[in-house]
């Protein structure tokens, strides 16, 4: 059984504070966005978590072994640097579906995410030490096979985003659907799925439904571990592995 602890950090009153006093330039929105995300990525990455862009306003970071203290700085940094505040969500599960949901409910039920009166809020709890195993994250990384191959060095650069923009789309959903787990694109022809607890069968599945939906064509290494670098990491290794095998799926 995975116990995957997901945190929703979602700016606070951010679509109101883009236009006033006046409309910002995107340019800058976009700067920013960009610069949040990157910190983020940091912050949850120095304490050995992953943090996945979703629509940039909205974070998901998977931080199994970060207790609210840790939580708490990453919040109190946000605000430190940036002109606006983030509010944070936590809630762990086997299901990193139902994890998501469950802190995406309550920071729902502290407010809008357009409410300028709902500052820095923290909730949710998360996992404690004693309950912690090594098998709590499962992570898989996806690659399309031979993207350089068959598209970057094939078609013009539109062409190739719009292919793997369309492997991506029918993995997520794929994986959303069938199998209670996260997939976000992390660029290149990378995504990486925080997972429930899937076989061998239920990766060789998502490939098969990916290529006959879109005919896009997939491998993938899963690696499994108390925190998210480290299922990460085997993840990667096992990938690898696919790609001296000829595999399509294997596992670190």
């Amino acid at each position: 059984m995975t116990n995957t602890q997901l945190t929703l950090i979602q700016i606070d009153n951010y679509g109101p504070w883009t236009v006033t006093p006046n409309p910002r330039r995107e340019v800058d929105l976009q700067t920013l966005q960009s610069r949040l995300y990157a910190d983020v990525s940091q912050l949850v990455g120095n304490r050995e978590g992953y943090a996945f862009f979703g629509r940039f306003d909205n974070m998901v970071t998977v931080t199994n072994g970060l207790d609210r203290s840790d939580l708490a700085l990453i919040q109190e940094a946000i605000g430190n640097r940036y002109p606006v505040t983030a509010s944070l969500s936590t809630a762990v599960d086997p299901s990193p579906v139902a994890a998501l949901g469950r802190a995406s409910e309550r920071l729902q039920d502290a407010g809008s995410a357009q409410d300028d009166t709902r500052r820095e809020r923290l909730l949710g709890e998360t996992l404690p030490d004693d309950e912690r195993t090594d098998g709590d994250v499962q992570i898989a990384h996806f690659d399309v096979d031979d993207a350089t191959g068959k598209y970057t060095d094939q078609l013009n650069e539109f062409d190739t985003f719009i292919r793997i923009e369309q492997g991506y789309a029918a993995l997520m959903r794929h994986m959303r659907e069938a199998h209670d787990s996260l997939s976000f694109f992390v660029g290149g022809d990378n995504v990486i799925a925080v997972c429930s607890a899937l076989s061998a069968a239920d990766y060789h599945d998502a490939i098969k439904h990916v290529a006959d939906a879109v005919d896009v064509e997939l491998k993938v290494g899963v690696g499994r571990s108390r925190v998210a670098q480290a299922a990460g990491m085997a993840a990667k290794h096992a990938l690898e592995a696919c790609r001296e095998n000829g595999s399509a799926v294997e596992f670190g």
